[in-house]
């Protein structure tokens, strides 16, 4: 049985400028670092960083991308860091909580969120979306 997630690889064209924007612009906690490639963590959650010749020439056109949660009362600074920071916006939030959808200087779609997930569903029990079914949560 799974368990949690163990890590998160993103592709990087070039390591310092993605490293950069990990750690300056997202507080990310460097943890090394070397020319291919950095592990850092956000939170308990450990995230890749490595060389990849074959990053995406632009941006991909699916919804897939990573949430990472902010405090509700870091959400406008840490928004308005990304933002000065010059991060492009992929899209602009249209669900419960504050959410900020940009981009990492490889066009990896990420989002910051303020919210969780006991308030999505008390959000999408109050105003159900179509065909929406929601089981009982796991005990904790």
């Amino acid at each position: 049985m799974i368990t949690g997630i163990n890590h998160i690889t993103l592709s990087v064209r070039e390591v310092s400028e993605s490293f950069d924007f990990y750690t300056e612009v997202l507080g990310f906690q460097p943890v090394t670092c070397w020319p291919k490639g950095a592990y850092l963590l956000a939170g308990e959650l450990w995230v890749a960083l490595l060389i990849d010749e074959q990053v995406r020439p632009g941006l991909l056109p699916e919804f897939t991308h990573l949430a990472f949660t902010v405090a509700p009362d870091a959400f406008t600074a840490m928004s308005e860091h990304i933002r000065q920071a010059g991060a492009g916006i992929w899209q602009e939030n249209w669900t419960e909580g504050d959410s900020l959808y940009f981009l990492d200087p490889n066009g990896h779609k990420l989002e910051i969120h303020s919210s969780d997930r006991a308030a999505r569903l008390k959000s999408a029990r109050e105003n159900p979306w179509e065909g929406l079914v929601i089981y009982d949560e796991p005990e904790r």
